[in-house]
C-alpha cells in the first residue's frame, strides 16, 4: 500500500475496534510502519469523525508532520518499531478484558493454547508506569520479547503484527483470551498446559493460516 492507502487503512481499522467495542472513546491508538517512520493516529480522536487527512506521520527521531499532535503513546509504537523490525503495525486498546486483567497485574500463563498466536506460552503484564513516557515504553518492550502482544498495568494492551490487518487479528486474540481467562479465574484456578502440551501446540502454530506447500 501506498502512503494514502495506509492512512485510510488506519481510519478504516480505527472504526472497525469501536465498532467491536475494543476501543472506547477517544483512549487507544493504532499506527503502521511507513518509510523512515511510521503513520499514527492523532491525539484526542477517536473512530468518529476521523478522516485520512488527520492521520499524524512520526519519524524514527520523534519529528512529526501533521496538523494535529500524534498521540500521547506515540513513544513506545516508535521503539517498538525500532526494536522489532518484523513489525509493520501496532494496535493498543483499553480494550475490556485486557484492561481489567491489567488491573489485576496478572499474566495471562499457559491456560490455552491459542497464547501460541502470540509467540509464547504467556502473555506478560507490562510493570506499570505513567501514560506517554519513556518508562512505559522501556516496559513494553520488555514484556514483549518474543511476543505480539502484551498487557500493561492498570492501562491497556498492546498488539502487534506484520501488518494492519495482522495485527487487528492479534488485538482481538488478546481480548478473546483475556475475557476467557476472567471467566475461568471466576470459578477457580485453571488448569495449565504442561511445557510439553504447548510445545507441541506452539509447533503447529508454525503451518497455521499458512498457504499449503
Amino acid at each position: 500500500m501506498n502512503e494514502n492507502e495506509l492512512r485510510s487503512e488506519l481510519v478504516r481499522t480505527t472504526q472497525k475496534l469501536d465498532d467491536l467495542g475494543l476501543s472506547h472513546g477517544t483512549s487507544g491508538n493504532i499506527s503502521v510502519r511507513v518509510g523512515e517512520g511510521f503513520l499514527i493516529t492523532p491525539s484526542g480522536f477517536g473512530a468518529e469523525g476521523l478522516t485520512s487527512d488527520d492521520i499524524v506521520f512520526v519519524h524514527l527521531s520523534g519529528n512529526s508532520l501533521g496538523r494535529w499532535q500524534p498521540s500521547s503513546e506515540w513513544l513506545f509504537h516508535r521503539d517498538i518499531y525500532v526494536e522489532r523490525p518484523e513489525f509493520g503495525a501496532i494496535v493498543h486498546t483499553h480494550s475490556n478484558a485486557a484492561t481489567a486483567l491489567a488491573c489485576l497485574r496478572r499474566d495471562i500463563p499457559p491456560f490455552h493454547y491459542m497464547l501460541a498466536l502470540l509467540g509464547g506460552d504467556s502473555l506478560r503484564c507490562a510493570d506499570y508506569a505513567t501514560f506517554g513516557t519513556q518508562a512505559l515504553s522501556d516496559n513494553a518492550l520488555l514484556a514483549m520479547q518474543e511476543r505480539r502482544a502484551c498487557l500493561l498495568a492498570n492501562h491497556g494492551m498492546i498488539a502487534a503484527g506484520k501488518n494492519l490487518a495482522e495485527a487487528f487479528k492479534n488485538t482481538v486474540e488478546v481480548e478473546n483470551l483475556s475475557e476467557i481467562y476472567l471467566r475461568a479465574l471466576a470459578v477457580g484456578e485453571p488448569v495449565l498446559l504442561t511445557k510439553d502440551e504447548f510445545a507441541d501446540a506452539l509447533q503447529r502454530f508454525a503451518s497455521y493460516g499458512k498457504p499449503k506447500q
